[in-house]
């Protein structure tokens, strides 16, 4: 049992009996926990940008603040300090800390912005301001397990509850994870959201203070623990320590790469993302209660070799299902246009995927704080030891598979490598030291039974890596729909696993080629896309008088880049690209399409997330044409808020012009107003020009101008018809442009037509990324065409907006509402 504690007269009662309560105030911590990280890493996304890098950075530093404060306060804080008193003091301090950190991080990503480097320079600086935010708050997080294990006590049954702490703490993150992306920020914003979190970590801290109280000052008995070196293994050893740590490398390298498949799978949209978080959590959550119960019962060293062992086949497993199984299930999405349904099916597939694998990592924690305990010990320390271990674990395992392993080798090695370091942890476990279970002393198996059982299960863990199967190229291309997909004629030129994105180049019968990127068609050679592509390019192209110097956010297939080559005046291209394998391995599939635009002198290529580099940088162009990912993809909505547009009207030189693609599929009227009426607040005097698919609506194109000034189309016939503009009429007539008026003829309306359409609609700020909540309930939706009929019943005369000689305005209103380009 616990060392009691003294309780004062009338006071609440001490040891074991406040257990169950304290089970319930660590739910809470752990659930305010979660919404913390939600909230933080999408705000310091918007300083740092959500390349692999910058996500490597955030999450290491936020693990890292956890192991520092597990490490720390049992070396800093003395086991006589009463442990509830502690506990509640932490709490209200990550309180504090969490409102510096939502009012500063502004401030902050502000002065960052000002003096930003690139190169390493500047990731050096990423990791420092990472650093100063999220050190702070993190490390009074992690130091919340090891206060309360001074409380739980110093035996075998305190150590068997220090598990179920563990779980309870995992099961409030889980209702946070679920909390924060299903409701706070869908519905408010990311102050509610630390705001909620803020009051739950108060209540719990006063909670803590008046058990303090109540109970009084920590038994005397207290001061026979003998002091403990940081470095000073438990009876188990470091075996001990390196096989937990393994443990963590393993469970948090496996969430990057499932969770990567899992996006593909389901759709990479923000609920997609917590849906998985939150499953993995609660199979951690279990384990860990299991590994409680079975640290009571039997060798905690045995137990953690077995776990271990078993999560190597449980790798394969899930590489099995997510290669083999789940991405053919015959699951139509479309069937329902209700997300709430699919979000069922999303959550029995993950569970189906993860659980087994997730619950031995959870019911390692506890069997390794069994196995590693000693007389005497100060549990604070045993608990910070091997929480550190096993974050230091997972830091790793995040930072090099995400950035180093998957890049290089791929998703079907990087498992592989999993089931061999399961391995190696099961056996650094059956190799610790032997010590006394709580029934009696244990009895390790003889030298040559262990080496038997090793050998056995070594190949067992070899044959269970020989069935880990590659990512289907199909998935990869078509994502969620691939059950509905005839892949019949469809030949893959290319398949890659980037740093950022799985990548695919499919060719269909009739020689149409299609750019994937993470489960979705992002570019081609149909006819639709390419007029897209070449608008984005061409009407900005077209109605500039003369534009030097174009930044091309997102590559793509290179079509719209190469859509400016033709352009004699075009002194500088620069392209903005997160991904670098999309230009390096992508663009020589659509050289005809793009003009080879990568070897183009003109050309320079920045790899790194578009906000990020827009934010930072110090260069003004001419012209700024953007087309990012569909806006549900999470992360997309940083490149729709109206602080993006801002920093972009502020980098546009004077007269300067800038096109944003919008997609009208996959969509509903909602969600495209969002976005149009998102771009015109920023850009007033915007125009909408329309791309039709066999006659009906399909995408539209947004063209902002950094002047007030009405746009002036006297000239640009006069400029397309002159001879250095040979091959820019070309381009345009590949995909049925034949003339200036052809473009012009796409004008589908000026934002002053639309103030009657857009007056209800959400603006996608920084502070709530409202794009990203709303587009992802609504990506089921198909009604392009009848948005596309809203937006026209508004639009009314070209008149004052566009000036031209009376001639061409004739002819322009004439032409206004033509049908599709195909038909003709």
């Amino acid at each position: 049992m616990p060392n009691p504690v003294r309780s004062k007269a009338g006071g609440v009662p001490a040891g074991t009996s406040l257990l169950p309560l304290l089970l319930v105030l660590f739910v809470g911590s752990g659930c305010a926990a979660l919404i913390y990280e939600v909230v933080w890493l999408q705000l310091l996304q918007l300083v740092v940008g959500s390349s692999a890098f910058s996500l490597g950075v955030l999450l290491g530093t936020f693990m890292g603040g956890m192991c520092l404060g597990s490490l720390l306060l049992p070396r800093y804080v003395s086991p006589t300090a009463h442990p509830l008193r502690v506990y509640g003091y932490l709490e209200i301090g990550i309180a504090v800390v969490a409102i510096a950190v939502l009012y500063g991080v502004p401030v902050v990503g502000n002065l960052y912005a000002a003096s930003v480097p690139h190169g390493y320079s500047g990731m050096l600086l990423r990791g420092l301001l990472c650093a100063a935010c999220l050190l702070p708050p993190t490390m009074l997080m992690g130091a919340t397990l090891p206060a309360i294990a001074r409380w739980i006590g110093r035996t075998g049954e305190g150590v068997s509850w220090l598990g179920f702490f563990y779980g309870a703490n995992i099961a409030g993150a889980v209702g946070g994870c679920l909390l924060a992306g299903f409701y706070l920020l869908r519905v408010y914003d990311m102050a509610t959201a630390t705001f909620v979190a803020v009051a739950i970590n108060l209540v719990i801290g006063l909670l803590g203070l008046w058990l303090a109280a109540s109970t009084g000052e920590a038994d005397p008995a207290d001061s026979r623990i003998r002091p403990v070196r940081l470095d000073e293994p438990g009876e188990g050893g470091p075996a001990i320590y390196i096989a937990i740590g393994l443990s963590g490398l393993c469970a948090l390298a496996a969430e990057v790469i499932w969770t990567r498949i899992l996006s593909l799978m389901l759709g990479a949209t923000t609920y997609t993302f917590s849906i998985i978080l939150a499953v993995f959590l609660t199979g951690l959550g279990i384990g860990s209660s299991l590994g409680s119960m079975l640290a009571r019962r039997t060798s905690p060293r045995a137990a953690l070799a077995a776990c271990q062992a078993l999560a190597g086949l449980s790798i394969a497993w899930t590489a099995v299902m997510l290669g083999d199984s789940l991405p053919y299930w015959p699951v139509n999405p479309w069937l329902s246009t209700s997300p709430w349904f699919l979000f069922q099916l999303d959550i029995a597939r993950c569970a189906w995927a993860l659980l087994p694998a997730t619950i031995l990592w959870g019911a390692s924690f506890p069997l390794a704080l069994a196995a590693a305990a000693g007389p005497n010990q100060d549990p604070g320390r045993l608990v910070g030891g091997v929480y550190a271990a096993n974050t230091i674990g997972a830091i790793a395992g995040a930072v090099l598979f995400s950035l180093v392993i998957v890049p290089d080798a791929g998703t079907r090695s990087a498992q592989r490598w999993l089931i061999v370091l399961s391995g190696v942890a099961a056996i650094a476990a059956l190799l610790a030291r032997n010590r006394r279970t709580i029934a009696g002393p244990a009895h390790p198996p003889p030298p040559r039974g262990r080496a038997a059982a090793i050998a056995a299960g070594a190949a067992l863990l070899a044959f269970a890596g020989s069935l880990v199967p590659a990512v289907p190229a199909g998935l990869i291309a078509y994502g969620r729909s691939l059950p509905t997909r005839d892949e019949t004629g469809t030949r893959y030129l290319y398949v890659g696993e980037g740093m950022n994105a799985s990548i695919a180049v499919s060719e269909l019968t009739g020689g149409i080629r299609n750019f994937h990127v993470s489960g979705k068609v992002e570019a081609s050679s149909e006819p639709q896309d390419m007029r897209l592509q070449r608008l984005l390019a061409n009407v900005p192209a077209l109605l500039h008088s003369a534009p030097r110097s174009v930044l091309v956010v997102g590559f793509g297939a290179g079509v719209t880049a190469g859509s400016f080559v033709p352009y004699p005046d075009v002194q500088k291209l620069a392209i903005c690209e997160i991904e670098p394998l999309i230009p390096q391995r992508v663009a020589r599939f659509f050289t005809k399409e793009n003009y080879d635009v990568v070897h183009d002198p003109r050309v320079r290529i920045m790899f790194d997330d578009a906000r990020h580099r827009v934010r930072t940088m110090a260069e003004t162009y001419d012209i700024i044409t953007s087309d990012p990912i569909h806006p549900w993809v999470k992360g997309a909505a940083t490149l729709y808020t109206r602080e993006y547009f801002e920093m972009v009207r502020r980098h546009l030189n004077p007269g300067g012009l800038v096109t944003q693609w919008v997609p009208l599929y996959e969509s509903s009227p909602e969600v495209v107003k969002s976005e149009i009426a998102t771009f015109f607040d920023v850009f007033p005097n915007g125009t909408i020009w329309g791309n039709l698919n066999q006659g009906a609506g399909y995408d539209i194109v947004l063209l902002g101008q950094r002047d007030d000034a009405p746009l002036d189309v006297t000239h640009a016939a006069e400029r397309l018809q002159a001879a250095p503009r040979a091959e820019v009429r070309a381009s345009l007539a590949d995909v049925g442009y034949n003339s200036l008026l052809d473009v012009l003829g796409t004008y589908a309306g000026h934002a002053s037509d639309l103030a009657g359409w857009l007056k209800d609609a959400d603006i996608n700020r920084d502070s709530n990324l409202r794009l990203q909540y709303l587009a992802g309930l609504e990506n089921n939706q198909y009604q392009a065409d009848t948005i596309y009929r809203q937006i026209l019943a508004y639009r009314r005369a070209p008149e004052p907006h566009i000036t031209a000689d009376p001639a061409m305005m004739q002819a322009l209103r004439a032409r206004m509402g033509q049908p599709d380009l195909d038909a003709r």
